[in-house]
């Protein structure tokens, strides 16, 4: 048996980093290389079927979103042609109306029972042509306007009860007390297009709280609210306002 002392220099194996070098058969590393790319290709496959699918979702999503689009009435309300009145039964006349308000009227298909009301209302901005009057429904006994700014109705639903009327079912907000109301929509229009609608609603003030009156003034218990809304038709389809029996 010759020992590792008794061969020669140049015939012993060379180590690397503590191992010895192993030959490798030929062609080995073009194996491993297309090993290689065929695992990459594995990894990037789930990947790249993602992005197609979210790529098509997109797509899909924007052609849905531009089709309900063009499918959808949009009406402007213009406040200038507009109004918000109120009238109180009692012993002096007080009715007025509200300076600053919004109103929005959407619909999200051509289906009357589709529409949302919204209605805003600023509080200070009553006006009945008395400085005396305007004070008290300023104040904490009736709207309290400091505290609760604003007045509200926002509708839950549309029922069209006629060829020109529609019940509204809603939640009105006033000196931040919510109750249910129902305000009836009365349609003037042409060939079935909206135009003008003219909105009813009675409330009673005791309600909200408001339970206090005027000095030297007996006033009733209901209040009549009234919309006058001109709208103008912008874009999209005309709502179908064909009265069809329950």
């Amino acid at each position: 048996m010759i020992g590792a002392e008794e061969i020669p220099l140049d015939q012993r194996p060379v180590a690397l980093a503590g191992r010895p070098k192993v030959e490798l058969p030929p062609g080995t590393k073009i194996l491993e290389q297309r090993l290689t790319v065929f695992r990459l290709g594995l990894r990037l496959r789930p990947m790249r079927s993602l992005l197609l699918c979210c790529l098509a979702f997109l797509m899909f999503s924007s052609a849905s979103s531009a089709q309900t689009a063009s499918g959808v009435p949009i009406f402007e309300i213009t406040p200038v042609h507009s109004s918000i009145t109120f009238y109180v039964k009692a012993s002096v006349a007080i009715k007025g109306n509200f300076d600053k308000w919004d109103a929005s009227l959407t619909f999200q298909s051509p289906d009357v029972t589709t529409g949302s009301l919204l209605l805003t209302i600023q509080a200070d901005s009553v006006d009945t042509g008395s400085g005396m009057k305007n004070g008290k429904l300023k104040g904490k006994d009736f709207f309290d306007a400091e505290n609760n700014p604003t007045i509200t109705f926002k509708s839950t639903k549309f029922v069209q009860t006629s060829a020109n009327t529609i019940e509204v079912d809603g939640d009105f907000t006033i000196r931040g007390a919510t109750q249910p109301e129902k305000v009836t929509l009365v349609i003037s229009h042409k060939t079935g297009h909206l135009g003008e609608i003219e909105g009813k609603m009675t409330f009673n003030r005791k309600d909200y709280g408001m339970n206090k009156g005027i000095p030297f003034v007996k006033i009733g218990d209901h209040v009549d609210v009234t919309l006058n809304l001109k709208l103008k038709h912008t874009s999209g389809p005309q709502v179908d306002l064909v009265y069809r029996k329950p």
